[in-house]
């Protein structure tokens, strides 16, 4: 099946998605979010009729809003983007990768809620106590975290990635304490403290009953056999790594557009569906970073996208430290005080702004010109409302 723009995972779902929910079981927020693509952008949820004064007449058929769906997250995106540009100092910010072993997998899967947090409690203890050390950075910092759960192969592979600023207040809150230039802290030290805090932390989940243990590894219910598959991982290597400071504030909101809001695969990245099977692009980074085609069946290609639907309310995107959210804008002020700079991103004056208004500010995207001619403009729009029967689904 294709569309005006190519193929899209809402086509899959439509050709296979049936058979494919009643040969597997499947928890309600995975059925909510792959009805919510199906019916995204169709009659099913209702929508506008639009007539410009050219003659033209369009229907424009209204979103799901779920946040696994590949057509809903421009606006979001760049609206969260925006908000962002005020958080922004003029120091050097560090792209800092933790990524755990891939034989947690299987326990992350079945416990993803709790693994999750595990993972996010132990980057950011990771990243504060670090720099709050005199040996390496001797300041409180703070940070974006954003969990992404895929590889570009569609596969588990959980790991945070962190925007953090290259400083922070000194412990009185006196003075701004910088790093050395394109330096951070050394990621063999990161990498350590954030292996014990992980394993630590996975072992009072197990001692106070919060994993479980179903199908393939339910032999780890056993209290030895835990213990034994937990220490294995003190002698794994745990990759961290930080990347070369971005290209001034700049950089950074580039980076947070195209990483924030992130599905496990877009549709442009699609290429087709042929004979019970999807083909699409991937990088494969252990092969120099090589662009290639990957071919799965219908259903395996379901089955990986759907690891990737987070729990219901699951927060992926998170700030610490300075950037938490109850003294963000104090302790934000308080840096560009005594960095020197009060510069701020230049706010238009506040107004009742409507969604067209959003939509033309922030995608360039006039609503009210004929898509067509580009000359007329709208006069009437009439309300259509979702089919019968079939409303809205539940976002997750």
């Amino acid at each position: 099946m294709r569309t005006p723009q190519g193929v899209e995972v809402a086509d899959i779902f439509h050709q296979y998605g049936s058979e494919y929910r009643r040969s597997h079981p499947m928890p309600l927020y995975h059925l909510r979010a792959m009805r919510a693509i199906e019916v995204c952008r169709t009659a099913t949820l209702g929508g506008h009729r639009y007539e410009y004064s050219c003659g033209h007449v369009d229907i424009s058929y209204n979103s799901c809003r779920n946040r696994h769906c590949p057509k809903c997250q421009t606006l979001q995106k760049e609206k969260w983007i925006e908000a962002r540009c005020e958080d922004l100092l003029p120091v050097q910010y560090f792209h800092v990768v933790f990524t755990i072993p891939s034989e947690l997998n299987p326990l992350v899967i079945m416990n993803q809620r709790v693994m999750y947090n595990i993972l996010f409690r132990s980057v950011s203890e990771t990243l504060l106590e670090l720099s709050d050390n005199p040996r390496h950075l001797g300041a409180r910092t703070g940070f974006i975290g954003i969990l992404h759960t895929w590889g570009q192969n569609l596969m588990d592979h959980p790991h945070i990635h962190c925007v953090v600023p290259g400083g922070g207040l000194s412990s009185d809150g006196s003075r701004w304490v910088s790093c050395r230039t394109g330096f951070f802290i050394p990621v063999r030290v990161l990498s350590s403290l954030f292996r014990g805090k992980f394993l630590d932390y996975l072992k009072d989940s197990f001692v106070s009953g919060d994993l479980i243990f179903p199908g393939g590894i339910s032999h780890l219910k056993d209290t030895r056999s835990f213990e034994r598959f937990r220490s294995q991982f003190y002698h794994k290597k745990w990759v961290v790594y930080c990347k070369p400071p971005f290209d001034g504030a700049e950089g950074v909101l580039k980076y947070l557009g195209r990483y924030t809001h992130r599905i496990a695969i877009s549709n442009n990245r699609i290429l087709k569906v042929q004979d019970g099977n999807v083909s699409f692009r991937w990088r494969d980074y252990a092969d120099g970073d090589k662009q290639k085609t990957m071919t799965l069946k219908a259903d395996e290609f379901i089955r990986r996208f759907l690891l990737h639907v987070l729990p219901p309310r699951y927060v992926r995107i998170r700030h610490f430290g300075l950037l938490a959210n109850r003294r963000r804008k104090d302790n934000i002020t308080l840096c560009r005080e005594l960095i020197g700079s009060c510069e701020t991103v230049p706010k238009e004056e506040e107004r009742p702004e409507t969604w067209q208004d959003q939509l033309l500010r922030i995608c360039g995207i006039d609503v009210t010109m004929c898509p067509v001619c580009k000359k007329g403009t709208i006069f009437k729009a009439e309300l259509l409302l979702p089919s019968r029967g079939n409303g809205p689904p539940d976002q997750c």
